[in-house]
């Protein structure tokens, strides 16, 4: 879809219902293309076909390589704050016919599919922060002097 037709759809979604900004529903088109490159999905037509769990999957590593540190607060901004909003954003760009879906993708399919600070905060935090499992020094990878002690 062109760039400005999509604009148009989504500036006409966000007349009917402004929960979300419109960066948001640009930025999920954009993690869509991102995922399914990724996913190197063979074309079906026209169309690639990536599932609600890809995409969230897509859509995390995407955020946090665009944001990296601030990818939480830009999808807060945005009103986006868990992974159901994914979803709202997704089908409602389905109902508006700007992207497709296939029988088995629900809405569900995005439900608490991870937890936002553990995707977008966890991952920028010092390892002392983030408790005792994960700050645990790694194996010394330091090699030994093979020198033998004279006396």
């Amino acid at each position: 879809m062109q760039e400005g037709k999509f604009e148009e759809v989504v500036g006409k979604i966000r007349q009917k219902n402004p929960r979300y900004e419109i960066d948001a529903y640009f930025f999920v088109r954009e993690a869509l293309d991102y995922t399914s490159k990724k996913l190197k999905k063979p074309v079906e037509g026209t169309q690639r076909h990536v599932s609600g769990h890809e995409l969230l999957d897509g859509i995390r590593e995407f955020t946090l390589r665009e944001f990296g540190p601030m990818a939480f607060t830009v999808l807060k901004s945005w009103g986006i704050t868990r992974t159901d909003d994914f979803g709202e954003i997704v089908f409602t760009l389905v109902e508006s016919g700007v992207l497709g879906k296939t029988e088995q993708d629900k809405k569900e399919d995005f439900a608490s599919h991870y937890d936002f600070n553990a995707a977008f905060v966890e991952p920028f935090l010092p390892r002392s922060r983030l408790g005792p499992s994960v700050s645990k020094k790694a194996p010394s990878t330091r090699r030994r002097s093979s020198r033998k002690k004279s006396g």
